[in-house]
């Protein structure tokens, strides 16, 4: 039986380190690590704050991912990583995609509570409603972010 799991990407210190979490507990079971980055357009920017087109947007949300998962797969070269990118809603393509999956790893990004009730949590919300476990590395003191620096940090 081959172990999956299932992680989340945005480009953030916070999924690096879950990255190389799942990375390495696939690496002790035996498993293989997919890698999704899901993006989506608004006019905001999920992956590069002033992206001008949905095409952009895409195309930086690829580099992110590719850029991640080459960096583990230097390092860790017996594991099977695969890279998915997905436009759509992070939690809902996240949990969709981790449904036959055996875990579902992600980072916290140490938001404060004001700033998760604002904003929302896709980590929160992937935890309400994945199908399968989910692991969620919290962000060390150095990665907590006061909201207002966070808000200004994503323009």
């Amino acid at each position: 039986m081959n172990f999956r799991i299932v992680v989340g990407i945005d480009g953030s210190e916070a999924a690096r380190r879950a990255l190389h979490w799942a990375v390495t507990e696939a690496e002790v079971r035996d498993g293989t690590v997919q890698a999704i980055a899901v993006w989506h357009w608004d006019g905001s920017g999920t992956f590069a704050p002033m992206a001008t087109t949905p095409a952009e947007e895409r195309d930086r949300a690829q580099a992110v991912l590719t850029r991640e998962v080459e960096s583990m797969v230097k390092d860790f070269p017996t594991v099977a990583v695969t890279a998915d990118i997905i436009e759509g809603h992070p939690a809902r393509e996240l949990t969709k995609a981790a449904r036959d999956a055996d875990l579902l790893a992600l980072g916290s990004h140490g938001h404060s509570h004001l700033y998760q009730s604002v904003l929302g949590s896709i980590s929160d919300e992937c935890v309400r409603t994945a199908t399968c476990p989910v692991v969620v590395l919290p962000a060390t003191r150095a990665q907590a972010v006061a909201p207002a620096e966070a808000l200004a940090n994503s323009r």
